[in-house]
């Protein structure tokens, strides 16, 4: 395997999480449930928003959308259908789609991961893996998809394509 910015990235968004499950365990065994699935992660969910890490739900989804305009005038140029539109319809081609999107944000996610984690730990003093490999993601991929599928519409509807 090559190493590349990508592949550090996803190693220490991964060695983040592992380092993490131990104390996850220990909770779930100690409390009977799982954070992720618990009235506690919702309540907690408004603390992510004013605690330290707060910048990375403007900064996060903003490039999101940025590597999403990027695909879709892409997308567009190539012929191809808008992005979420090929994802829920497209049989063949949504392998290929999914892996593009992927490659696309995965540095992205692999930070969002990792961010999320130390702010959980700034301000939980404890990081719940299951809830970093949502939330991060969340922030990113779904403003991704979108900006991706929409802008693919624009450019088509203003003959944009060449």
């Amino acid at each position: 395997m090559k190493v590349t910015r990508s592949n550090i990235l996803t190693a220490i968004a991964l060695l983040v999480l592992v380092a993490a499950l131990p104390s996850a365990i220990r909770d779930t065994i100690e409390t009977g449930r799982v954070y992720l699935f618990s009235w506690q992660f919702f309540k907690e969910l408004p603390q992510r928003l004013t605690g330290p890490g707060r910048l990375r739900f403007i900064l996060q989804p903003s490039i999101a959308i940025l590597i999403g305009l990027r695909g879709g005038i892409a997308d567009a140029r190539a012929g191809q259908m808008p992005y979420i539109y090929g994802l829920l319809t497209a049989g063949r081609e949504r392998k290929e789609l999914v892996r593009s999107g992927l490659k696309a944000v995965r540095d992205l996610v692999a930070m969002g991961i990792v961010l999320d984690a130390v702010a959980q730990l700034l301000i939980y003093r404890q990081v719940h893996p299951g809830a970093a490999l949502v939330v991060g993601p969340v922030l990113i991929g779904l403003p991704y998809a979108v900006s991706r599928a929409l802008t693919n519409r624009v450019v088509r509807f203003l003959g944009k394509t060449d």
